[in-house]
């Protein structure tokens, strides 16, 4: 049978629109501590203002709680080795969690160990799972090379909890081996990588972008292209209008007094957040007219929502 003639089977689709449909929420509350190592911080301020909700196919969500499996098998495998590990919060019976930025920056550890082989001192642990060219070029260049977005995701980890190691574990999903890495906490490192998130979370307008460059590399594959360098208006939420805040305490406020949840009829977009090459003609707390990439006249005001549906998706 010709592999690329065969069509997938009623059933297969079924699990995987399963998978689609049992997922609620692709936002998360907080901007989270395994994404702080990116380069493009306008990337990561999109991502905690819920500028673009990036969707998955159920394969690629099931792939997702394959990865979820393999930690509690290395876990399974550290104890079995006589290493002790807690994977939990005794008073929640989750993951322990670590917050900054009044709790709008979060980090949940896959664990700590202690007893290792190499090391009696208590580690931060780090389980991750990755395909044979990736694996192979860790296990070449090491962490902090090849992956240096998990190399800063076990640093904040490391600097939240206050300890000074993490032991970072990837198993080759091909082969099913195992690569082990001790990591040195960097404080300076950590500190930085704080701050970044803090001017993350706290600043009003997105970032500049990394480059102006729509085909760069680093861009042509960000689920946010679409709204940096494309012509997408951002999803309408309370965390992309003018009138919302993030505060110190790790609320939301609105300068209108309503409750930061969903967007009201007052919704008004941050005008630096709508797409390259609109320009502000006019504006004020109520209305913002913008010139758009067509030269034609777009108004955002109350209840004017319904004007960029058709340019959201």
């Amino acid at each position: 049978m010709n592999l690329e003639q065969h069509t997938t089977p009623e059933t297969i689709r079924r699990i995987f629109a399963h998978y689609q449909a049992k997922r609620k929420n692709e936002h998360r509350l907080h901007l989270g501590g395994s994404q702080i190592g990116r380069e493009c911080s306008r990337a990561l301020w999109y991502q905690f203002r819920w500028a673009w909700t990036p969707h998955f196919e159920g394969r690629m969500l099931r792939l997702f709680e394959t990865g979820d499996r393999e930690e509690e098998r290395i876990i399974r495998n550290l104890r079995d080795i006589g290493v002790k590990v807690w994977d939990r919060d005794p008073d929640t019976g989750k993951q322990v969690r670590f917050e900054a930025c009044g709790g709008h920056f979060a980090l949940s550890l896959d664990g700590v160990g202690e007893g290792f082989a190499e090391s009696s001192a208590p580690h931060t642990l780090e389980f991750k799972t990755m395909n044979t060219k990736n694996f192979t070029a860790l296990s070449r260049m090491g962490l902090q090379q090849a992956q240096p977005v998990y190399w800063a995701q076990c640093q904040v980890g490391m600097h939240l909890a206050g300890l000074d190691r993490c032991y970072f574990f990837a198993v080759c999903k091909e082969t099913d081996a195992i690569f082990g890495e001790r990591i040195k906490a960097d404080p300076a490192e950590g500190m930085m990588l704080i701050a970044k998130a803090d001017q993350v979370v706290f600043t009003d307008n997105p970032p500049p972008r990394i480059t102006d460059e729509p085909s760069d590399w680093r861009c042509k594959f960000c689920p946010y292209w679409a709204i940096c360098h494309g012509c997408k208006i951002p999803e309408v939420h309370c965390r992309t209008c003018a009138h919302v805040t993030p505060e110190r305490d790790g609320t939301w406020s609105c300068a209108r007094g309503h409750k930061v949840d969903a967007a009201c009829a007052e919704h008004l977009f941050i005008p630096q957040i709508m797409p390259k090459g609109w320009e502000v003609l006019t504006g004020d707390a109520d209305r913002v007219e913008y010139n758009d990439e067509d030269g034609q006249v777009v108004v955002n005001e109350r209840n004017s929502q319904q004007l960029f549906e058709g340019r959201m998706r």
